[in-house]
């Protein structure tokens, strides 16, 4: 079956455990050992979304496996549609202790909207307009982990900040809703942080970033440069970016220039000088993974954020868990799924054996802080950073 998890177990530590999950000292009583039912609702019947459940169910009883002592998981299958969602749902609020979904954005916000949630429901994405002024909150009994690229360009702010405290943020971005997303995510947190930003929207005609506006942006980076640039795109856009702007190009837009769809020599070091110590940063977009023949050496030196999972293999957590056997475009997203159902697994157990409470694990796809039973929920994940160094993304420390 597709997304079937690979059982060679060669690769993980002897004996390796992942880190344990701590709590706050006011709620360290002694968890309960009762057996708990887990309810995992994924659209696997989905046309469109049935490849990502797969993936994440994949992790979810990945991590399973680690641990079954007194858990049981009961796999409930839906399509898309809402009627069908809140069908299962409900008949899962009278059989399990817990339910692990829905996926979809759309399935959150019908659950979230329901009078239905009366037990501990984990969803695995966030309604549209989640957090943001005015939205509606979630029920009590119902908290949010899935994963997010705007709070990524969120967390890559505040990065930028630490490490380039003066000076302004350029961010580029081309009409894509995605990107626009991330770029607005990007440049709002900024300015949170009370420092001047700009956003340019360029053309990408069939992908590709048009040649006439990216000499424009090196002639507007000559006359005022940033401290940063934050790119929005994905790893093919960014690598044309910098591609351009270490080119020897002239800056008279109406003469002929290179295309970025072409590798260029190495420019003269005199060419290169004005831009080269330019930070870019960027979100876990720029890593698609090991995808054949994409030169990410071009992408040496861009900071982004991703997950351990993605970036840090001897990660005490990442080490101990099989992975899938994916290759090929979007294989990067559906590990990065597998990842989420290994957390969302262990999240479900914590909530299962202590269900009130504030506790921290060390996930991998992230560090997790999670708020629950205790009137409102919370969540936060905060990322792996890394830079690309030699054609790969590599784990830094922040400042």
């Amino acid at each position: 079956m597709p997304g079937t998890v690979d059982e060679d177990r060669s690769q993980l530590a002897p004996r390796a455990e992942p880190p344990a999950i701590t709590r706050a000292d006011d709620d360290r009583a002694a968890p309960s050992n009762a057996p708990v039912r887990i309810g995992l609702l994924l659209p696997l019947r989905s046309e469109t979304l049935g490849a990502a459940a797969e993936s994440l169910r994949a992790g979810f009883m990945a991590a399973w496996e680690r641990d079954r002592d007194n858990i049981t998981v009961t796999v409930l299958e839906t399509g898309d549609v809402p009627q069908d969602i809140l069908s299962v749902y409900a008949h899962a609020l009278q059989n399990q202790d817990i339910v692990v979904g829905p996926l979809s954005r759309a399935a959150v916000a019908t659950v979230a909207a329901s009078p239905l949630v009366s037990k501990p429901t984990i969803a695995l994405n966030y309604p549209e307009g989640y957090g943001q002024q005015g939205a509606a909150s979630l029920p009590p009994q119902m908290v949010a982990i899935g994963l997010s690229i705007e709070e990524e360009a969120r967390q890559a702010a505040q990065w930028a900040a630490a490490e380039q405290p003066d000076g302004a943020a350029l961010v580029l971005t081309t009409s894509t809703a995605w990107q626009r997303r991330v770029a607005a995510a990007f440049a709002g947190q900024w300015q949170r942080l009370s420092r001047p930003v700009q956003t340019i929207e360029l053309s990408a005609p069939d992908g590709y970033l048009s040649d006439h506006e990216l000499v424009q942006l090196r002639a507007r980076l000559r006359q005022t440069p940033p401290a940063l640039l934050f790119s929005a795109m994905g790893a093919d856009q960014t690598r044309q970016l910098r591609l351009a702007l270490a080119s020897v190009m002239t800056t008279e837009p109406t003469n002929p220039i290179f295309s970025t769809a072409d590798a260029l020599p190495a420019p003269p070091p005199a060419a290169t000088d004005q831009f080269s110590s330019l930070p870019i940063y960027g979100t876990s977009a720029l890593n698609p993974g090991r995808v054949n023949n994409f030169p990410t050496q071009d992408l040496d030196g861009v900071r982004l954020l991703d997950l351990p999972w993605q970036v840090q293999r001897d990660h005490p957590a990442v080490m101990v868990y099989p992975r899938q056997l994916q290759t090929g475009v979007g294989s990067a997203d559906m590990a990065r799924l597998y990842a989420l159902g290994i957390d969302a697994f262990r999240v479900a157990r914590e909530i299962g054996r202590q269900p009130a409470g504030r506790f921290h694990l060390d996930g991998v796809t992230g560090k997790l802080t999670i708020d629950f039973g205790q009137g409102p929920s919370s969540f936060e994940r905060i990322e792996q950073s890394a830079v690309y160094q030699n054609g790969a993304p590599l784990p830094v420390t922040q400042p």
